[in-house]
């Protein structure tokens, strides 16, 4: 047993457990992957605001997507990042007290549906060509551009699907890559 073992109480263990802390000297602390939702204001500084309280904590924002809601004064950010589940908790509560913002929700540990946009550049030859149209037709990619060398498809989908998508495009010589970031809104569960 080591010496932070022995000193913790039972409810700090659990605590430390839960967030995902190290219980061991030398241990890294859990961390995984947040979707977090921020409505704002559309005011001047609202989104620099926003990503400045994750910056100043040292986080690395995966990706942040920014869109108009139903209301044209207010604005849907969507943040992707990584950290353990009380300081991402901290960074939450602080968003939630910041002017601009009217709702902030951490999505990961609720039902949600996400979408990112890729585009994707990629090389082909007419031995080449059967097989990406089958892996596109796979992914239900569409071709949107072509040259006699390369086209360029777009994919909708999951992060993950993207990711796959991504990784097969590889060894065929990707030319260029667009992504939009994901996107992603609370499952509403009807019949629960």
């Amino acid at each position: 047993m080591t010496e932070i073992t022995r000193q913790a109480t039972a409810q700090q263990l659990f605590r430390k457990t839960t967030a995902g802390e190290p219980l061991h000297d030398g241990d890294a602390a859990h961390e995984h992957t947040h979707v977090i939702t921020v409505v704002v204001e559309n005011s001047l500084g609202a989104f620099n605001r926003v990503s400045n309280l994750f910056s100043a904590r040292g986080f690395n924002l995966h990706s942040v997507a920014v869109g108009v809601t139903e209301d044209p004064a207010l604005s849907r950010m969507t943040i992707v990042t990584s950290g353990n589940d009380r300081i991402i908790g901290q960074v939450v509560n602080q968003l939630k007290k910041l002017i601009d913002t009217r709702d902030v929700v951490d999505l990961t540990d609720l039902p949600y549906v996400e979408r990112e946009l890729c585009l994707v550049n990629v090389r082909y030859s007419k031995e080449t060509r059967a097989e990406l149209m089958d892996v596109i037709e796979i992914f239900r990619g569409k071709v949107v551009n072509i040259t006699p060398d390369s086209m360029t498809v777009e994919l909708t989908g999951p992060t993950k699907k993207v990711n796959a998508f991504v990784a097969l495009m590889a060894p065929m010589g990707i030319v260029d890559i667009a992504r939009s970031g994901c996107i992603a809104m609370h499952r509403e569960l009807v019949y629960e």
